[in-house]
Protein backbone atom coordinates (compact mmCIF):
# COMPACT_ATOMS: atom_id res chain seq x y z
CA UNK A 1 0.00 0.00 0.00
CA UNK A 2 1.54 3.29 -1.06
CA UNK A 3 1.16 6.63 0.65
CA UNK A 4 2.43 8.46 3.67
CA UNK A 5 1.67 7.57 7.28
CA UNK A 6 0.27 10.41 9.38
CA UNK A 7 -0.93 10.88 12.93
CA UNK A 8 -3.93 13.09 13.75
CA UNK A 9 -4.18 14.53 17.26
CA UNK A 10 -7.61 15.89 18.19
CA UNK A 11 -8.20 18.40 20.95
CA UNK A 12 -11.32 18.97 22.99
CA UNK A 13 -13.16 15.71 22.38
CA UNK A 14 -14.35 13.26 25.04
CA UNK A 15 -13.35 15.62 27.85
CA UNK A 16 -15.56 15.62 30.93
CA UNK A 17 -18.42 13.83 29.18
CA UNK A 18 -18.70 16.50 26.47
CA UNK A 19 -18.29 16.35 22.71
CA UNK A 20 -18.39 12.57 22.69
CA UNK A 21 -16.84 10.87 19.68
CA UNK A 22 -16.58 7.08 19.72
CA UNK A 23 -13.27 5.79 18.40
CA UNK A 24 -14.97 3.20 16.19
CA UNK A 25 -16.90 6.05 14.55
CA UNK A 26 -13.68 8.04 14.19
CA UNK A 27 -12.04 5.08 12.42
CA UNK A 28 -14.99 4.81 10.02
CA UNK A 29 -14.83 8.58 9.46
CA UNK A 30 -11.18 8.34 8.33
CA UNK A 31 -11.93 5.35 6.12
CA UNK A 32 -14.88 7.19 4.55
CA UNK A 33 -12.48 10.02 3.68
CA UNK A 34 -10.45 7.51 1.69
CA UNK A 35 -7.60 6.90 4.14
CA UNK A 36 -6.24 3.42 4.83
CA UNK A 37 -4.48 1.55 7.67
CA UNK A 38 -6.58 3.57 10.13
CA UNK A 39 -6.04 2.91 13.84
CA UNK A 40 -7.12 4.91 16.88
CA UNK A 41 -5.67 5.07 20.38
CA UNK A 42 -7.52 5.90 23.62
CA UNK A 43 -10.53 8.16 23.91
CA UNK A 44 -8.78 11.54 23.72
CA UNK A 45 -8.73 11.35 19.93
CA UNK A 46 -5.58 9.98 18.32
CA UNK A 47 -5.60 8.42 14.88
CA UNK A 48 -2.90 6.93 12.72
CA UNK A 49 -3.68 6.66 9.02
CA UNK A 50 -2.16 6.45 5.57
CA UNK A 51 -2.93 9.02 2.88
CA UNK A 52 -2.14 8.56 -0.81
CA UNK A 53 -1.63 12.27 -1.35
CA UNK A 54 -1.65 15.56 0.48
CA UNK A 55 0.61 17.09 3.08
CA UNK A 56 -0.06 17.66 6.77
CA UNK A 57 -1.45 21.18 6.29
CA UNK A 58 -3.86 20.16 3.50
CA UNK A 59 -5.00 17.07 5.39
CA UNK A 60 -5.57 19.11 8.57
CA UNK A 61 -7.97 21.46 6.72
CA UNK A 62 -9.74 18.58 5.00
CA UNK A 63 -10.21 16.52 8.19
CA UNK A 64 -11.22 19.49 10.36
CA UNK A 65 -13.89 20.58 7.86
CA UNK A 66 -15.26 17.05 7.43
CA UNK A 67 -15.20 16.45 11.19
CA UNK A 68 -17.16 19.62 11.93
CA UNK A 69 -19.71 18.73 9.25
CA UNK A 70 -20.21 15.22 10.69
CA UNK A 71 -20.18 15.95 14.45
CA UNK A 72 -21.42 19.55 14.45
CA UNK A 73 -18.58 21.08 16.45
CA UNK A 74 -15.03 22.18 15.77
CA UNK A 75 -12.07 20.18 17.03
CA UNK A 76 -8.60 21.56 16.45
CA UNK A 77 -6.67 18.78 14.80
CA UNK A 78 -2.90 18.50 14.45
CA UNK A 79 -1.87 16.27 11.55
CA UNK A 80 1.79 15.29 11.44
CA UNK A 81 3.73 12.72 9.44
CA UNK A 82 5.60 9.70 10.77
CA UNK A 83 8.96 11.49 10.44
CA UNK A 84 7.74 14.24 12.78
CA UNK A 85 6.67 11.68 15.37
CA UNK A 86 9.99 9.83 15.12
CA UNK A 87 11.85 13.11 15.59
CA UNK A 88 9.67 14.06 18.57
CA UNK A 89 10.65 10.84 20.37
CA UNK A 90 14.31 10.95 19.33
CA UNK A 91 14.74 14.56 20.50
CA UNK A 92 13.18 14.05 23.95
CA UNK A 93 15.25 16.29 26.26
CA UNK A 94 14.12 14.34 29.37
CA UNK A 95 15.09 10.72 28.64
CA UNK A 96 15.62 10.10 32.36
CA UNK A 97 11.87 10.52 33.07
CA UNK A 98 10.53 8.86 29.92
CA UNK A 99 9.81 5.66 31.86
CA UNK A 100 7.22 7.50 33.98
CA UNK A 101 4.63 8.60 31.45
CA UNK A 102 2.72 10.71 34.02
CA UNK A 103 5.67 13.08 34.39
CA UNK A 104 6.48 13.69 30.73
CA UNK A 105 4.18 15.28 28.17
CA UNK A 106 4.65 16.47 24.62
CA UNK A 107 2.58 19.30 23.18
CA UNK A 108 2.14 19.36 19.42
CA UNK A 109 2.08 23.07 18.60
CA UNK A 110 0.46 24.63 15.57
CA UNK A 111 3.67 26.47 14.80
CA UNK A 112 7.11 27.07 16.23
CA UNK A 113 6.87 29.70 19.00
CA UNK A 114 8.88 32.92 18.76
CA UNK A 115 11.70 33.64 21.20
CA UNK A 116 9.48 36.29 22.85
CA UNK A 117 6.67 33.76 23.36
CA UNK A 118 9.12 31.26 24.84
CA UNK A 119 10.59 33.91 27.16
CA UNK A 120 7.10 34.84 28.40
CA UNK A 121 6.42 31.20 29.14
CA UNK A 122 9.74 30.74 30.94
CA UNK A 123 8.81 33.57 33.33
CA UNK A 124 5.73 31.58 34.42
CA UNK A 125 7.66 28.36 34.97
CA UNK A 126 8.44 28.93 38.65
CA UNK A 127 7.47 25.56 40.15
CA UNK A 128 9.14 22.18 39.90
CA UNK A 129 8.30 21.83 36.21
CA UNK A 130 10.69 22.37 33.37
CA UNK A 131 10.06 22.61 29.66
CA UNK A 132 11.96 22.69 26.43
CA UNK A 133 10.75 23.63 22.97
CA UNK A 134 12.19 22.03 19.87
CA UNK A 135 10.63 23.44 16.72
CA UNK A 136 6.86 22.83 17.00
CA UNK A 137 7.03 20.52 20.02
CA UNK A 138 6.98 21.54 23.67
CA UNK A 139 8.26 18.94 26.11
CA UNK A 140 7.00 19.36 29.65
CA UNK A 141 8.53 17.59 32.62
CA UNK A 142 5.99 17.79 35.46
CA UNK A 143 7.42 15.90 38.47
CA UNK A 144 4.10 16.04 40.32
CA UNK A 145 2.08 14.97 37.27
CA UNK A 146 0.10 17.14 34.87
CA UNK A 147 -3.09 17.23 36.95
CA UNK A 148 -1.38 18.95 39.87
CA UNK A 149 0.73 21.31 37.76
CA UNK A 150 -0.18 24.99 38.04
CA UNK A 151 2.21 25.74 35.18
CA UNK A 152 0.45 23.27 32.86
CA UNK A 153 -2.77 25.21 33.44
CA UNK A 154 -1.10 28.50 32.56
CA UNK A 155 0.71 27.12 29.53
CA UNK A 156 -1.95 27.49 26.79
CA UNK A 157 -3.00 31.00 27.86
CA UNK A 158 0.59 32.17 28.23
CA UNK A 159 2.08 30.65 25.09
CA UNK A 160 -0.92 31.55 22.91
CA UNK A 161 0.21 29.02 20.29
CA UNK A 162 -2.55 26.44 19.87
CA UNK A 163 -1.44 22.97 20.77
CA UNK A 164 -2.54 19.66 22.19
CA UNK A 165 -0.76 17.62 24.85
CA UNK A 166 -0.14 13.87 25.04
CA UNK A 167 1.53 11.93 27.81
CA UNK A 168 4.62 9.94 26.95
CA UNK A 169 2.81 6.58 26.95
CA UNK A 170 0.47 7.88 24.24
CA UNK A 171 3.40 9.30 22.26
CA UNK A 172 5.19 5.94 22.28
CA UNK A 173 2.00 4.00 21.48
CA UNK A 174 1.33 6.26 18.48
CA UNK A 175 4.89 5.83 17.26
CA UNK A 176 4.55 2.06 17.48
CA UNK A 177 1.20 2.13 15.65
CA UNK A 178 2.55 4.47 12.97
CA UNK A 179 5.61 2.26 12.56
CA UNK A 180 3.38 -0.77 12.02
CA UNK A 181 1.30 1.13 9.46
CA UNK A 182 4.52 2.27 7.79
CA UNK A 183 5.87 -1.24 7.62
CA UNK A 184 2.96 -2.60 5.58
Amino acid sequence: MSGTVFVALFSGINVGGNRIVKMAELRSFFEDLGFSDVATYVQSGNAVFRAKNGDAATLTKQIEAAFEKKWGFHSRIMVRDLGWLERLVAENPYPEVAADHTKLHAYALEREPTSDEIARLAEKCTGRESFEIKRDVLYLHAPGGLGKSVFAGLLPRTLKVPGTARNWRTVLALLEMAGQAGGK
